[in-house]
């Protein structure tokens, strides 16, 4: 007899506040503090939902209680084994991602939603201050590649980690956050791969990384957060994030977040204003020390005159440090 299957919709909902990259989670269960951080997640009900979508944006209303504009889909989840009731006899779970990009809302009125830092939960992905937190994870890696059954298999296993955490000429490629999150797992460098596994790391393993999620929910955001870092260099959907009129350095900041690198001002600004996506409103910001910055708009012209008007954020390795 075939096993039944359950459609699901889940969403990496991200806003950028006071430079942070922020992500919108729930508690899978609300009465259990302990319970692990989920992203918003809910079924299709295929007599009322008429299209993925509008089924998306009803029970994002629902469990945090706040309206998402920018929804694209990003990718559709159904490895077997995803939901431990699979193995227990349940359904098999497919779900469909979706990512949204909004101003960060209050949650309040919602029972265990919050807000939280998106690097918490992978901190090797912020590269602000340097190598971020990739020095939790190389201990874990090379014992990783010791541990390989034969020559061969170890300096494959090497070359995957230089690869994907820049220790190459290549530098470091801010759009294999998945790549990276999907090595640490085989690794046994995230909580999550000891789990599915259903054991206790071995003494000696190291600290796992991050925050831990439910089911392969850090798996879903590392796939937003890499489609989002792609998205930056051909679509302006950055501005999705910030009030009519802002400052360069708030845009600067909003990139540097989501890139998760360190850009140089000045070359910052010749980039974006070369690139024509933004226009002087002859306005200052009021309440800054100092001197008075110049409030910009998006400039909306641009999607008419181009294809991909996009941030051409520099690879990590190849930019003037601040």
């Amino acid at each position: 007899m075939a096993r039944p299957i359950v459609l699901n919709l889940n969403a990496v909902i991200l806003a950028v506040t006071a430079g942070q990259p922020r992500v919108l989670t729930v508690r899978r269960d609300t009465d259990h503090a302990s319970a692990p951080w989920a992203l918003p997640s809910g079924p299709l009900d295929p007599q009322a939902d008429r299209t993925l979508e509008l089924a998306l944006r009803r029970w994002i209303r629902g469990q945090a209680g706040i309206e998402v504009g920018y929804v694209e889909q990003l990718y559709t989840f159904a490895d077997r084994g995803r939901d431990p009731g699979e193995g227990a006899g349940g359904p098999r779970l497919v779900s469909v991602a979706y990512l949204a990009l909004v101003r960060e809302q209050p949650v309040d009125a919602a029972p265990g939603a919050q807000w939280q830092n998106a690097y918490d939960f992978v901190p090797w992905e912020d590269r602000r201050q340097g190598a971020g937190d990739t020095g939790a994870v190389n201990p874990t890696l090379t014992r990783w590649a010791l541990s390989a059954p034969g020559s061969a298999e170890r300096r494959t296993r090497e070359e995957r980690a230089a690869l994907c955490f820049g220790r190459t000429a290549a530098g470091w490629d801010g759009f294999m956050a998945l790549e990276r999150y999907e090595l640490l797992y085989e690794a046994g460098a995230v909580q999550e791969s000891w789990r599915d596994r259903e054991r206790e790391p071995p003494s000696g393993t190291g600290r796992v990384a991050g925050v831990g999620m439910a089911l392969d929910h850090r798996r879903i955001l590392a796939t937003a957060l890499a489609r989002v870092r792609g998205k930056l260099k051909y679509r302006p959907v950055v501005f999705e994030l910030l009030p009519p009129t802002f400052t360069l350095l708030q845009l600067q900041r909003i990139v540097e977040a989501l890139s998760g690198i360190p850009l140089h001002k000045q070359n910052f600004r010749r980039l974006v204003e070369g690139a024509r996506l933004v226009e002087g409103t002859g306005r200052y910001q009021a309440s800054a020390p100092g001197r008075p910055a110049e409030l910009f708009r998006f400039r909306r012209d641009v999607l008419r005159e181009r294809q991909g008007p996009g941030v051409r954020v520099p690879a990590a390795g190849r930019r003037a440090v601040r």
